[in-house]
């Protein structure tokens, strides 16, 4: 008697065709890059050699990223996880069986690269602890529940409103009196804004005399789901800044928006002016329209079926977005890094700094869906908040409210949020005093890179303190 023969899964229906049109993908970029340094670099060392060909791997891959051809992939690529969990593909129970489906995917386009470098197909497992349960392929690990131990300075947890908590950081004196809050993105988690003590920017504001809390916005589970951006802003981050103004006798405080939770901030800032002393901003997006970055591309609603994803999964997967960042820059995420990695095996610093961001990278959270449908159809579809086409709360969000002392801090190799993106707000908001400051940097080098830290962190903190009142 014939054994019954199980139906092929939506995923698997579809990820073999997949990894083998990227795979032709990278390859024919490697190619076309490994013609164009023989023609231009033909006798560089070897070690310059390949880095002026991951160079121009990266910017041939780019090109690819922003294909029409690429596109319908990627539709196809979200369409495909819609289906296969209405097909009941996923149990929405079971987490891990989500991290494990996107995980794979990571792990079988990261194959890709590792067949051009056979000698980095060790590192994935040696950065994760080994084992193939240890994460890999492109930083996606396990999620994993934040401790204390994963920042670098105590805390004291102050004050909660499921699922909110907000941190606090006491320095050893308190020297002004407008304590600063850190408003951090809904996407991974905020301790790696103090990683260690040399790569903190708590501990470069603690240092300055600050007074400093931190927004932790916890792990949505389903009954989170319902969760809208203004339950974000108008009721949680407000009730923070609340507390903090009541705990510190103080009537305003500068606060802090990194990525998406400087967004937020901004959203904030404009709904209630006289709460906010100063406004900085890190590689926060204003600006949505243009081309310039590949989230803006990658988001139209051609491509992304927002509400389909979010009307299928509840909430946003963290694995998802992780996936997402991973392929927006492959060749640096599946290739240049890994060999990085090899060639400084032998010093201990460059491994331990490797290991603790890659460890931050894939410890994902899941976004509230109805918060992450808001966010990228009102602005990345949409790009309401320029246009004054804004509304939370019934209030609409006008950035000409916004009257504060500014400071805009961007990176010029974010590949998330480009420069012009953060810097568009100058001209739209009533703010006399607006200053900005730059480096070569990536998104995470904004605040965990020595440049900045060494640069960066101390001009930031200069600025904060001479818009701040003196105890």
């Amino acid at each position: 008697m014939n054994e019954p023969i199980d139906e092929p899964s939506a995923t698997e229906r579809t990820w073999p065709p997949l990894v083998a049109c990227w795979t032709r993908a990278v390859k024919q970029a490697a190619e076309n890059a490994h013609q164009l340094q023989q023609a231009s670099h033909p006798h560089a060392d070897p070690k310059t050699h390949r880095r002026q060909w991951f160079g121009l791997w990266g910017q041939a891959t780019e090109a690819y990223l922003r294909s029409s051809d690429f596109l319908k992939l990627l539709k196809r690529h979200i369409d495909t996880l819609i289906d296969a969990k209405l097909a009941g593909d996923f149990d929405p129970a079971d987490t891990r069986v989500k991290a494990g489906r996107l995980s794979s995917d990571v792990r079988a386009l990261a194959m890709s690269f590792g067949q051009l470098f056979p000698e980095t197909k060790s590192v994935p497992n040696r950065i994760h602890g080994g084992g193939p349960g240890g994460g890999g392929g492109g930083g996606v690990s396990p999620q994993t529940p934040d401790r204390p131990s994963k920042w670098a300075t105590p805390f004291e947890v102050v004050y909660e409103a499921t699922p909110l908590k907000l941190l606090h950081f006491q320095p050893a004196k308190v020297r002004f009196a407008e304590p600063v809050l850190i408003c951090f993105a809904l996407v991974n988690r905020p301790y790696i804004l103090d990683l260690k003590a040399n790569r903190s920017v708590v501990r470069r504001l603690l240092d300055r005399g600050f007074d400093v809390y931190v927004i932790d916005w916890g792990n949505p589970d389903d009954s989170d789901s319902a969760l809208r951006l203004e339950d974000y802003v108008c009721s949680m981050l407000n009730n923070a800044v609340d507390f903090i103004c009541q705990r510190s006798h103080s009537p305003r405080l500068s606060l802090l928006g990194y990525c998406m939770g400087g967004t937020m901030s901004t959203l904030y800032t404009a709904l209630h002016p006289e709460r906010i002393g100063n406004l900085i901003l890190m590689a926060a997006p204003i600006e949505f329209d243009g081309e310039s970055g590949l989230l803006n591309l990658w988001a139209r609603p051609e491509t992304f079926d927002v509400d389909g994803l979010i009307d299928a999964f509840g909430n946003c997967p963290g694995e998802f977005l992780q996936l997402v960042f991973q392929l927006m820059k492959p060749v640096q995420n599946f290739a240049e890094k890994q060999l990085s990695f090899m060639e400084n095996s032998n010093n201990t610093e460059f491994l331990d700094d490797f290991e603790t961001i890659e460890r931050w990278s894939g410890d994902t959270i899941p976004i509230a869906g109805e918060t992450f449908r808001e966010f990228v159809s009102m602005l990345y579809q949409e790009n309401r908040l320029v246009n004054n086409q804004m509304v939370l709360a019934g209030q609409t969000i006008r950035l000409a409210a916004i009257t504060c002392p500014i400071l805009l801090l961007v990176a010029q190799r974010d590949h998330l949020v480009p420069p012009e993106s953060t810097l568009a707000i100058k001209e739209r908001v009533s703010s006399g005093d607006v200053t900005s400051l730059s480096i070569e940097a990536g998104h995470i080098g904004l605040a965990v890179g020595s440049q900045a830290q060494r640069n960066l962190w101390p001009l930031a903190a200069e600025w904060i303190a001479s818009h701040s009142t003196q105890r």
